[in-house]
């Protein structure tokens, strides 16, 4: 769903155009299935990072022959979509050539998939043409129009096989920019990786490759890594909780949480929140975020002054400019939310502050009825440095805290 800072999908939202390509053939573009196989998991590295970049990506090679491409990661929306030449009408500056898409890659509208997309956006969406077409609208104002394509994924297995699977996603051959303006893109598209059945994870699922299991770690330092299938799974200290159906949407929610500041409760309403890799910041809703204001100011030492930085909305200068969050963590506690029982998420200052290019220190938890969202999202931010797990099989969320700065393998020794 990706942050109202950056694509966060307003559900419901599908308009329809027809690109300038002629009908496709009954049957065309159906997903090759692969045949049954010993589920593995597939692992790749990232880029990216909270503060400057704003996201992590992936690089996925696509087509035949294979090309890469930088996909953003994002947990909070489904369908997956490349930046396009089908022609492209509206198009960013993005890093490697568009993809361009043959006739014989296009989606019918009657397929299985194209429904499944129309009826999560548009249930009474009827087919006006062969095609399957597409529109996503984002909370920033940012959207994604084109067709639905399938095409080869190169996916390295950790059983040291290479799979390439034909997978579904979105042809967008008319992107409007958001809030950031009309600057260069750092990727050319969007990973969607949802609990829909139009998500690359789902479809990887249903064609025997991997379980519909994925996890991230995101670090500090940038980059970090992501995984499909259930192997990499640490099989001891993960903090699980059952995922939960948002009243919002069809997002990874481990339900409400109740909110604390060093210890102690903030004596808010119960919190529903979303998991969302796409969203580079944390978002409460208006009660919770003025509360956390409010217990942060109170906490902290004369030495910090607020100051004006145009990064973020809230934000504090020192005697000397910081260099990293480590310069003035001490002056600031820990948030903790309290999931049922006693399944605990600590957010310690790391997790929820930013230092930027000017030196000061910035709070990375923003007001998200600013940005119409009726729900909190858990960000990037958030989740640095931690293993988390969405694991659609058993139906349940999981985190544990690690560093993630190392090669997957070695991160791994660290997860027992």
């Amino acid at each position: 769903m990706a942050a109202a800072a950056r694509w966060a999908p307003v559900v419901g939202l599908l308009a329809f155009l027809l690109l300038p390509f002629a009908p496709a053939p009954a049957g065309a573009a159906t997903p090759a299935r692969s045949p049954p196989s010993s589920a593995s998991s597939a692992v790749f590295l990232l880029s990216g990072d909270v503060y400057p970049t704003g996201h992590y990506y992936v690089t996925m090679n696509i087509g035949d022959p294979a090309k890469p491409y930088f996909l953003d990661v994002d947990t909070g929306s489904d369908l997956t979509w490349l930046q396009c030449d089908a022609p492209c009408q509206s198009c960013n500056k993005v890093p490697h050539p568009l993809y361009r898409p043959t006739k014989n890659k296009l989606v019918p509208c009657a397929n299985s998939i194209c429904t499944a997309l129309h009826n999560g956006q548009s249930p009474n969406k009827k087919c006006a043409t062969q095609q399957c077409d597409y529109q996503i609208k984002y909370t920033d104002k940012a959207s994604s129009l084109g067709v639905l394509v399938t095409d080869s994924f190169s996916l390295p297995l950790r059983n040291k096989s290479n799979v390439r699977p034909s997978l579904s996603f979105g042809c967008g051959y008319d992107q409007q920019v958001g809030k950031n303006g009309a600057a260069p893109a750092t990727t050319d598209g969007l990973l969607g990786l949802g609990r829909g059945s139009v998500s690359l994870l789902s479809q990887l699922k249903q064609q025997g490759i991997t379980k519909n299991v994925l996890g991230h770690c995101l670090s500090t330092s940038g980059g970090g890594f992501l995984f499909f299938g259930d192997d990499m799974v640490p099989t001891t200290r993960v903090t699980w909780v059952p995922m939960v159906r948002s009243t919002s949407g069809n997002y990874y929610s481990p339900g409400s949480a109740t909110l604390y500041f060093d210890r102690r409760s903030l004596s808010t309403k119960p919190m529903e929140v979303v998991f969302d890799s796409g969203s580079t910041y944390t978002y409460f809703s208006a009660q919770p975020y003025q509360a956390t204001i409010s217990a942060i100011k109170g906490s902290l030492s004369k030495s910090l002054k607020q100051v004006s930085d145009p990064s973020l909305p809230l934000c504090w200068k020192g005697q000397k400019a910081f260099k990293s969050v480590f310069d003035v963590k001490k002056d600031f506690k820990s948030l903790q939310f309290i999931f049922g029982k006693n399944a605990i998420m600590e957010i310690p200052p790391e997790n929820y502050l930013v230092v930027t290019k000017n030196g000061n220190v910035c709070l990375g938890i923003l007001d998200g009825s600013a940005a119409k969202l009726n729900f909190n999202i858990i960000g990037d931010i958030t989740m640095l440095d931690q293993m988390v797990i969405y694991d659609n099989e058993k139906a349940q969320l999981g985190w544990i805290r690690g560093s993630c700065s190392r090669s997957p393998k070695s991160i791994m020794s660290s997860f027992p």
